[in-house]
Parts: structure tokens; C-alpha cells; sequence
């Protein structure tokens, strides 16, 4: 009998060393599954000025999705995407785009619905140039584009304005860098929180077009039981290939997904 069960013991070790492992806690009495990555669509589409980075940027994003463990889709057809089928499937969905994409009324209240329901919408530079005929969009992501002051070749300075948040925690006080930096209108404080802005006393004030008085850059905020995210940056190649603008955009992804706290 005790050889029975030494036996036993014996073909179950064996079958657990040669089962693989997810490397996800399971709790007392349950079964360790293993945890789904992260699914993102990055949609480029441009229905006004097409930036010349998003070739680029499809390329890094990927990147981060190979090296911070998130799955990438990258699309420039927001109408193939944007159905209810889809987004099922999809945790975070990226814009990078311009003017008045082709979405239905429908694939328009999908999108409300799917960050509502408690998934994600990242923004990325021009993503406040986009759907000015939409109001709902204009609320979601808390303004438009109302010009840049400051052009691609223009240098500003920056200042992180909290850096107790995941996706802004790495970031020094301040940067200086060339980049196109934009106003906003329709922009309501009250409804975000700003992790990013111009620094004003250290970038040139005397810009023509400038109508705003306070420049923020980088926010976020809570839509229905979902999140947003929106930087301003990233009209530069040499601003997506700067590490710290890599980190912030995989930590945003993960902090959208609910990976990071």
C-alpha cells in the first residue's frame, strides 16, 4: 500500500515539473490562469494634416508592445475597427488622427460605450484635431486643438507638474526639447488632472497666435467607469524616440489597462 502511494506522489511531481509555468498567483483552492495581454489598436487615420511620424510611431509603438507586454494593432481605417465586434476584444484604444474620421453614429456611441464600460482611450498629439463635428468626442478627451504658437522647430521647456503619477514618476522637473506645442479651447480644468504643461517662464512668450493662458500638455481623467489619457507630444521623430517619451506612452497603455495603479 505505501508503495501505492509513493508511486502516486511520484507521477504527480513528475507531471508538475513538466507543466508550464504562467507565473500568476493563484489563491488558496483556485487554478493559476494564465494573464491576458493587454490588447491595443493604434489607429493613424488622417482626415486632415497627415503627420510625417506615424510610420515611426507605428513602428515604436509595437516596439513597446514587444518589450513591456501589450499586443498592437495598427490600423489607419478607424471605420474596420470601431464596431462592437471588435472592441470586445480590444482594452485600449489609441488615437493619433485628424478631422472628421468616417465613423457611423453607431461606431460613435460604441466608442463612448466601450471606455464608459471601463476600458481605455489614449490620445496622442493630434487626436484634438479630430472630430470637431462630434461634441461627445470633444468632452471625452477635454478640448480641440486651437493652434500651436509654437512650432516643430521651436525650443520649449516643459515642467511635470505631478510626478507621483505611474506614467510621469521618471520624468526629471523639467525638459527642454524642440517640439510643436499646441493650445487648446474648450478645455475644462476642472474635469482632468494635468500631469504636463508649458513652462511659461522659460519658453518664448511673445509667440504670434497665442491665446491661452496656461499651456497644458499632458492630462487624464475618468470617463464613466473607463480612463483617458491625451499628451500633447509627440509631433517630432526625435520626441518618440527619446526614452522618457517611450516610457510615459507603455506606462499609459498599462496604467489605461489597469495593469498599473
Amino acid at each position: 500500500m505505501l508503495y501505492k502511494y509513493t508511486r502516486v506522489i511520484m507521477i504527480l511531481l513528475f507531471v508538475a515539473a513538466l507543466s508550464p509555468s504562467y507565473g500568476v498567483d493563484a489563491g488558496p483552492g483556485s487554478r493559476a490562469i494564465a494573464k491576458a495581454r493587454p490588447r491595443v489598436v493604434y489607429i493613424t487615420q488622417s482626415k486632415g494634416f497627415k503627420h510625417a511620424v506615424l510610420p515611426e510611431s507605428a513602428r515604436i509603438m509595437k516596439e513597446l508592445g514587444d518589450k513591456h507586454g501589450f499586443d498592437v494593432t495598427v490600423t489607419d481605417t478607424a471605420e474596420n475597427v470601431i464596431t462592437p465586434e471588435t472592441l470586445k476584444n480590444t482594452d485600449v484604444i489609441i488615437f493619433y488622427t485628424t478631422g472628421e474620421l468616417p465613423l457611423s453614429d453607431e461606431q460613435k456611441s460604441a466608442l463612448l460605450n466601450f471606455v464608459k464600460s471601463g476600458k481605455a482611450f489614449i490620445g496622442i498629439h493630434s487626436a484634438t484635431d479630430t472630430f470637431y463635428k462630434w461634441p461627445e468626442y470633444g468632452e471625452m478627451i477635454n478640448g480641440y486643438f486651437d493652434g500651436h504658437p509654437w512650432t516643430q522647430d521651436t525650443e520649449v521647456t516643459i515642467k511635470v507638474d505631478d510626478r507621483t503619477h505611474v506614467t510621469t514618476k521618471h520624468l526629471p522637473a523639467s525638459l527642454t526639447f524642440k517640439e510643436e506645442i499646441y493650445q487648446f479651447k474648450q478645455f475644462v480644468p476642472e474635469r482632468v488632472k494635468v500631469l504636463v504643461s508649458l513652462d511659461t517662464t522659460k519658453t518664448d512668450m511673445t509667440r504670434t497666435g497665442i491665446k491661452a493662458t496656461s499651456f497644458p500638455l499632458v492630462w487624464y481623467k475618468s470617463y464613466g467607469k473607463g480612463r483617458v489619457f491625451y499628451t500633447a507630444l509627440g509631433h517630432r521623430p526625435e520626441i518618440w524616440q527619446s526614452d522618457w517619451y517611450q516610457t510615459m506612452l507603455a506606462n499609459a497603455i498599462k496604467w489605461a489597462a489597469g495593469e498599473l495603479k
